[in-house]
């Protein structure tokens, strides 16, 4: 396999622990909660830092949106040394009574085929998509002991934002989904063709069954603080 292209950085420029999000002003955030933060790499849009969390090497790195872009990033890191991807983002509530800033542990994520996915799978199949157990183990378990409001269990990973009309969503809410975003089934099924180990924690921004509005990344801060620290806090219990 080639070498990373859009990632312009060399092996050591990324930690074996890599917190990912598609939103580059939640990345500048959380750099702020390391310790030495060093800039490796602006190619492109996709920033990345490492630096250490307690003293354990983390890198941060954005991922972009949707599943072309986040497959790729995901793909140059685990060329550059990362052993575990956890990808921390938003995500649209698809259960009542979850409101802005509670988190939702995906179990496993559906997905549309075609694409990013039959380009890898080469054929018109579902695999399937799912986080690492000890990641997802270790996140429930941080957010358990943080005593934040949460959901476990499966969400569906889209990739036309603007296609989700009431339709999509009166479907995906009978097969039982939690929440839908736009990345963490490609992740998943990376983390299992390429043996790292990934997981997600995901903001609840908005509601497609309440009026909740959509949050701003300004209005998410205080909750990219507290969820971030659970991120934090599992990355560095797992071995790579």
């Amino acid at each position: 396999m080639i070498g990373p292209i859009h990632i312009k950085a060399k092996k050591g420029d990324v930690a074996e622990r890599v917190i990912v999000a598609g939103d580059p002003a939640r990345v500048e955030q959380l750099t702020k909660m390391i310790e030495n933060p060093r800039l490796v790499n602006t190619n492109r849009g996709f920033t990345v830092y490492t630096g250490e969390y307690k003293g354990t090497p983390v890198s941060i790195a954005v991922h972009g949106v949707g599943h072309p872009s986040s497959m790729l990033v995901v793909e140059e890191l685990v060329m550059l040394g990362a052993r575990i991807i956890i990808r921390f983002g938003t995500c649209g509530a698809m259960v009542r009574g979850l409101k802005t800033g509670d988190v939702v542990l995906p179990t496993v994520a559906a997905y549309y085929p075609g694409g990013a996915f039959y380009q890898y799978l080469k054929e018109p199949i579902c695999t399937a998509t799912a986080p690492h157990f000890e990641v997802l183990k270790t996140l429930v378990e941080e957010v358990q002991k943080a005593g934040v409001r949460y959901v476990i269990g499966p969400i569906v990973s889209s990739d036309a934002f603007y296609a989700e009309d009431p339709e999509f969503t009166k479907k995906w809410i009978s097969r039982g989904i939690a929440a839908v975003e736009m990345e963490c089934a490609g992740l998943f099924m990376l983390g299992a063709m390429r043996g790292i180990k990934t997981g997600a924690l995901l903001m609840v921004s908005d509601s497609l069954v309440e009026e909740l509005g959509f949050a701003s990344a300004e209005e998410l801060k205080g909750y990219v603080e507290r969820a971030g620290r659970i991120v934090f806090e599992s990355i560095i219990k797992i071995a790579p």
